[in-house]
This record gives structure tokens, C-alpha cells and sequence, in this order.
């Protein structure tokens, strides 16, 4: 039922000002109908117009939610001509502080001073009313009584008394205005934490896609690179020593389960968790196997390890050390030539690790068909980068090519 009234709420208003426009007029007349002797045409008048003060003064209520401005202006035109022409007092003024509450919760900050300082305005002229100017008041059968004026007493409590009904249904109003503004802001932020929620999952997918497009550039470009000369050189030498094509042909066959592997721990990770390989990930305990598959391709390759770790780098940092050395030797192979040469170097410093991979091939540029578009360099730069870490990569003088990476400890 609640929930009802909530989705109506004009129909509602209108139910009320129902209500009391029974409660306050047509229950007046009905009570005047019992009346045993006929009654005063001037009685008449009088209650038409006191029903016509109460129509005005609780009418527009209905539109209270619709233009309150408009339905406070109406009320107080009522309440104005029944000061002047009215009696002291009528049931229908409940309608006086039911505005004042609507302006408060409703209506613009001057409309609400406005109506509390006229509401209290009305008290105060209304017990001077009292006090001195009384209306006679009329019988049914036409008699006029008059009042006498009363004291300063009457005065006192018609104000007092009038204005504290004001004053009460403005504070619970403002109250009201408050924790709406208060609930509004509240939803306002709501929305907003959804909004950037949204776009942090965005940014987290991006990543997570840029990640998983570097670590897909390694795991291809090596083993493809791998497997590549592996076949070219079994060609040549299974021609002369069958021994060799066999064990070249163990080698591409385990590099391609490696590949596939990684591969698949990839792209379950794009499927979801339950179909993710525990497979872990390549760290710096791997660079010997990886150096020794990288010489299988018939590169020549000096590995050293220089100093001692003060403690050791995180798995992402170890990660992409790893990737750093397998970006540059497969470069090497790529476009080293024949004959070329490569030292790997793991060089422990104070700050964290320092990592050179040198070469005297000939280099990318020397060939058209095995330039490269340079975008596993920037894959690596950004993977270093990540773990505060820089990378220099360029030519060397003399001829081949340099990688040099560090990565920082992670100080906490």
C-alpha cells in the first residue's frame, strides 16, 4: 500500500484535500441542516462564504507538488481576505502550516523565509484581530452578537500560539529539504562511483589486453623464430647426418609444445578462471633453459651472472627480466646473421637488477625482408617501465646491436 501511495503522489494530495474539504465545509453544512428553524438568508451568506474561505484556503493543496509557489500564493489570498473579512478562526487554516512545510521542503530558500515570515506576519495581525478589532458573531436565525474586545492576554496566545504552528512545520520542513539534499547527493555519488567503477574495469581490461598481446608477441615471435632455424638449419644438415634432423626435429617439437603451453595459459585467462592452466610464469630461474633452447638454433651465446641479489624482485619484475632477455636473443637470431654472437648479462647492483644482452650481428636494418616494425621494443619498454624500470636499445659502434634494461627493488 505504501508503495502505492508513493507512485501517486498527486492522487494522493488530492485524497487529502478531499478529506479536509469534508472535514472542515460539507460536515459545517450538514450540521447547520439540523437546524430546527428556518435559517437567516443573511446566515446563509454568511456560510457560503466562510465555505467559500475554506474551498480557497485547502484547494490548492492538490497542486502543491505540481507549482507549490502557485499553491502557496492561493492559500494566502484566502487567509488574506479572511483577516479582513472573515472570523478570527477557521478549521481550514490547517492549510497555513502544511504550506509552510511544503515551501520548506519543496520550494526555493526565499520562498521559504517568505512563507514562515508571512505565516508569522498572519499570526501577529490575527491576534492584534482579536485583541481589538473582534467580528460579531452571527446567529442562524440572523442575530448578530457582538464581541468585545478582549486583552492583551487574547493577543498573546492567538500569536504565540499561531506563530510556534508556523514556526514547528518550517523546522520540519528544512529538516526535510535537508536530508532530501542530503539523499540526492548521496545518489549523485553513487552514480558517480558506478561511473568510474565502469571506467576502471575498462582501463583494467585495456591493460589486461595490452599484457596479453606482449606476452602473445614473446611467446610467438620466439618460438616461431626458434622453430625457423631450427627447420632451415635440420634441412641442410639431415642431408648429411640424419642423427641431426632427428634431434632438430625434437627441438621444434618441444618448442611448439612450450608455445602451445603458453599459448593456451593465455587465452584462458580470456576464457575465465576455471580454464587457466597453474602453469606458472617464467623468472629469472628460467633465463639458463631459455639460453639453452635460444643456442639450439646455432646462436652462440655467453651467459653470466654478476653479484648477489640483496633480496629478491617481485614475480612481475622477475617477468618481465625474463621477457627482456628473450625479446632481445630472439632479435638476435632474427637478424643477427649468420656467425653472430650474443652475451647475456645479469648484473646485481645495490638499486636492483641490470640486464645487457649484446650482439655483433648485423642488425635489423641490414635487410629489408628482416626489418622488424620495432613493436616487441616498445612491448618491452612498457612491460620494464611498468616496474619502474628504463630500457636502451640501439645500435652498437662497431656493429650489433645492445639491449640494457634495469629494474629497481620495489622499496617498501
Amino acid at each position: 500500500m505504501d508503495a502505492w501511495f508513493r507512485r501517486r503522489p498527486v492522487l494522493v494530495d488530492c485524497l487529502v484535500t478531499a478529506v479536509l474539504l469534508f472535514l472542515f465545509s460539507v460536515s459545517n453544512v450538514g450540521f447547520f441542516g439540523f437546524y430546527e428553524e428556518p435559517l437567516h438568508p443573511t446566515f446563509v451568506q454568511e456560510q457560503v462564504l466562510l465555505m467559500m474561505l475554506t474551498v480557497g484556503q485547502l484547494a490548492p493543496w492538490a497542486i502543491r507538488r505540481w507549482n507549490p509557489l502557485l499553491s502557496a500564493g492561493l492559500i494566502t489570498a484566502a487567509c488574506l481576505i479572511q483577516l479582513f473579512w472573515g472570523p478570527e478562526f477557521l478549521g481550514s487554516l490547517v492549510a497555513v502550516p502544511m504550506t509552510v512545510y511544503n515551501l520548506a521542503v519543496r520550494g526555493p530558500v526565499w520562498a521559504s523565509f517568505t512563507g514562515i515570515g508571512l505565516a508569522v506576519a498572519g499570526a501577529l495581525a490575527n491576534g492584534f484581530k482579536v485583541w481589538l478589532w473582534p467580528r460579531p458573531w452571527l446567529a442562524p436565525d440572523g442575530t448578530q452578537i457582538s464581541a468585545t474586545p478582549g486583552d492583551v492576554t487574547a493577543f498573546l496566545i492567538m500569536s504565540i500560539m499561531c506563530s510556534a504552528v508556523a514556526l514547528a512545520a518550517w523546522a520540519f520542513g528544512d529538516l526535510a529539504r535537508t536530508r532530501r539534499i542530503a539523499l540526492q547527493q548521496l545518489e549523485d555519488r553513487a552514480r558517480q562511483l558506478e561511473v568510474e567503477a565502469a571506467q576502471e574495469r575498462e582501463l583494467a581490461a585495456a591493460d589486461e589486453r595490452n599484457h596479453i598481446a606482449r606476452e602473445m608477441h614473446d611467446i610467438v615471435a620466439h618460438s616461431l623464430q626458434v622453430i625457423i632455424t631450427q627447420a632451415d638449419g635440420g634441412r641442410y644438415a639431415g642431408a648429411a647426418d640424419p642423427k641431426v634432423a632427428v634431434q632438430t626435429l625434437e627441438t621444434i617439437s618441444g618448442t611448439g609444445r612450450q608455445a602451445l603451453g603458453e599459448m593456451r595459459r593465455l587465452l584462458g585467462v580470456l576464457r575465465g578462471p576455471e580454464a587457466t592452466e597453474l602453469r606458472p610464469q617464467p623468472s629469472l630461474a628460467d633465463v639458463a633453459e631459455l639460453v639453452d633452447g635460444i643456442r639450439l638454433t646455432g646462436l652462440d651465446v655467453e651467459h653470466t651472472v654478476e653479484g648477489q641479489p640483496r633480496r629478491a624482485l617481485p614475480a612481475g619484475s622477475e617477468l618481465a627480466a625474463y621477457r627482456a632477455i628473450q625479446e632481445s636473443l630472439t632479435n638476435t637470431v632474427r637478424h643477427g646473421g649468420p656467425r653472430a654472437r650474443a652475451w647475456v648479462t645479469q648484473r646485481w647492483t645495490p638499486s636492483g637488477l641490470e640486464i645487457e644482452v649484446l650482439d655483433d650481428g648485423r642488425g635489423a636494418a641490414a635487410s629489408q625482408e628482416t626489418q622488424g616494425s620495432q613493436q616487441g621494443l616498445i612491448g618491452l619498454k612498457e612491460r620494464i617501465a611498468i616496474f619502474g624500470g628504463t630500457v636502451q636499445a640501439g645500435p652498437r659502434q662497431g656493429g650489433g646491436f645492445r639491449v640494457f634494461a634495469t629494474l629497481p627493488y620495489q622499496e617498501v
